[in-house]
């Protein structure tokens, strides 16, 4: 990708550009981001993969005032001439290829940061709320219209007789009609409100990935004992004295529980591969296909569910690390930043390398790829 390129998605900003001024610092209107826009599913498609149970979906309805949430499977919607209801589907990066198409074109941002797409259908007075997301999203008009009202709210109060999370105090400072190709960014924080304004409204919602520092430590002290090796030093306290508190932990085992952990985070790129395993994990409802070993002479891309990265010393693929270096760690490299490998690329993999890319083929994680 030309980061340093100007773009009709960004505002005639570079991508470059874009993240200096506006990423996690102020939204951005863009008119006509996307030409000859059109949604990557139908809407009897979207309704199909409501109705399974390996897709997140939820129906929303607000009808007469009464807000109401169902989590997916969906086996019914209303029909599209009833006001105010929302299906969402998310992740659909992960069964569509258009919308992974649609999401490759946020990579200008880190892959560990991107998450999924989103897509929003709604009947005329359909919507979510007023609330506020806890990270970045583009919001895409694709087909339809939606009233978007926004603002830098610091002081919203929740309701607490609804099943959503809604902004009581909603104070918008700006008001815009999103029309098919339209795009608007909002950064983490910024109270919004988007409401249909007609029938067959679809906006997709590209959000990215912000874990809190509780979340984060949950993530990795369990991927920091895997593996661990301490020497299997046991405890000991000869110099313990006999005690008129006995239910107080000593301060000699706290201390040794305090080195173990310290030593487990300091082994040699532990916290290195333990992050980049939990930034790759999938979500528990991604699996595969089987396939079979990359034929001969072709080419290969990643599945459109892998999540791939890499560090100085390895490269990460749905939650598993691999050391690499030289020509194969530089190649694996490309493979996560360009999510294919051509014919020529391939052949030049070393033995053990191409056997470990065969069996991703076989795991269904890379597909065989025509270069």
């Amino acid at each position: 990708m030309q980061i340093d390129l100007p773009t009709p998605m960004l505002a005639g900003l570079s991508p470059a550009q874009f993240m200096r001024k506006h990423w996690q610092k102020k939204p951005l209107l863009v008119r006509q981001a996307f030409a000859d826009v059109r949604p990557p599913a139908s809407l009897k498609e979207l309704a199909a993969l409501a109705a399974r149970d390996d897709v997140e979906s939820r129906l929303v309805t607000a009808f007469d005032g009464d807000w109401k949430l169902r989590h997916g499977p969906i086996a019914r919607l209303p029909a599209m001439s009833k006001p105010g209801w929302t299906l969402l589907v998310q992740g659909l990066d992960q069964h569509v290829d258009a919308a992974r198409e649609l999401l490759d074109r946020f990579r200008f941002a880190p892959d560990a940061r991107l998450d999924d797409l989103m897509l929003s259908v709604a009947s005329d007075g359909g919507g979510v709320g007023p609330h506020f997301d806890s990270y970045d999203v583009f919001l895409i008009q694709l087909a339809g219209k939606r009233r978007w009202r926004i603002g830098a709210q610091r002081d919203a109060v929740l309701r607490d007789d609804v099943p959503l999370k809604i902004i009581a105090n909603f104070k918008p400072d700006e008001e815009f009609v999103l029309e098919p190709g339209d795009m608007l960014y909002l950064p983490p924080g910024w109270a919004h409100d988007g409401v249909a304004v007609g029938p067959g409204c679809v906006t997709g919602s590209v959000g990215f990935r912000a874990s809190t520092a509780e979340g984060m430590a949950a993530e990795l002290l369990p991927r920091l004992l895997d593996d661990v090796d301490l020497g299997g030093k046991l405890y000991s306290d000869p110099r313990q004295e006999a005690t008129t508190e006995p239910g107080r932990v000593p301060t000699a085992l706290l201390e040794f529980a305090r080195r173990a952990v310290e030593m487990a985070a300091q082994r040699p790129q532990a916290l290195e591969r333990a992050l980049g395993e939990a930034l790759t994990e999938l979500k528990a409802n991604v699996w595969f296909e089987p396939g079979e070993q990359l034929p001969p002479g072709q080419g290969a891309a990643l599945d459109r569910r892998s999540r791939m990265l890499y560090d100085a010393a390895h490269v990460f693929l749905n939650g598993e690390s691999f050391r690499a270096g030289g020509r194969d760690a530089a190649l694996m490299r490309r493979l996560a930043d360009c999510r294919e490998l051509t014919a020529a690329e391939v052949a030049r993999l070393s033995p053990e390398a191409r056997e470990l890319l065969d069996q991703w083929t076989e795991d269904g994680w890379v597909q065989p790829h025509v270069s």
